[in-house]
């Protein structure tokens, strides 16, 4: 406001600087008593101006307010789903969620996934690698259906093992008794030619 008419305004901007350099705070948040400006105007050191200060006549303004309350409704009815029709979007679907993001999504899912289970030994490296491919692939939508697959591998697996092992048991046994049949037919064979060579000794006799 304008001074009234024959009266001088006091400068009072060395004491503005000085106050803000004492309060630690900027020029514009400082405020000085308008009624104390003669006095305040004979403060010229730092000193002075803490004096004020404690009189309250220099004060630091206190810091303006700025609400984030109605943001914070705002965003909570947005996590609901309201105010987010068709007649507020502005971009495209895929510039607001792009393919590419949902793509590399899923893939860091998965195969996290399947890190996580070769550490844990629940697949083996050859496994991982065959998933891993196939998670590549697109083969898997989510974690429910790579688990499935997984441990239908696993399962499919287990079962030629078994079956292998018990083919390898049989191709053994099979071996065992082939080799006791050929030994038994040489010990027969063996004891005719034995009972002949007795019986034409015993005619030359």
């Amino acid at each position: 406001a304008a001074p009234p008419h024959g009266v001088t305004m006091v400068s009072l901007k060395l004491q503005k600087r000085l106050a803000a350099a004492v309060l630690k705070c900027g020029k514009n948040k400082v405020w000085l008593d308008p009624n104390e400006a003669n006095e305040i105007s004979m403060a010229n050191s730092r000193q002075n101006i803490r004096k004020l200060v404690k009189d309250g006549f220099v004060i630091r303004k206190p810091t303006v307010i700025h609400s984030r309350d109605r943001t914070r409704k705002m965003h909570k009815a947005k996590a609901l789903g309201r105010h987010e029709g068709y007649g507020k979007r502005r971009g495209t679907r895929e510039a607001r969620l792009p393919t590419k993001l949902l793509w590399m999504r899923r893939m860091r899912v998965l195969r996290k996934m399947l890190a996580k289970y070769r550490d844990s030994k629940k697949i083996d490296r050859n496994m991982y690698h065959d998933m891993y491919l196939k998670v590549k692939g697109n083969v898997f939508k989510n974690k429910r259906v790579l688990m499935e697959a997984v441990h239908k591998a696993k399962s499919e697996r287990l079962r030629e093992k078994t079956i292998a092992d018990q083919f390898e048991a049989r191709r053994t046994k099979n071996a065992a008794a082939r080799a006791r049949k050929i030994a038994r037919r040489e010990e027969r064979l063996n004891l005719g030619i034995s009972v002949e060579e007795q019986a034409k000794a015993a005619a030359a006799q």
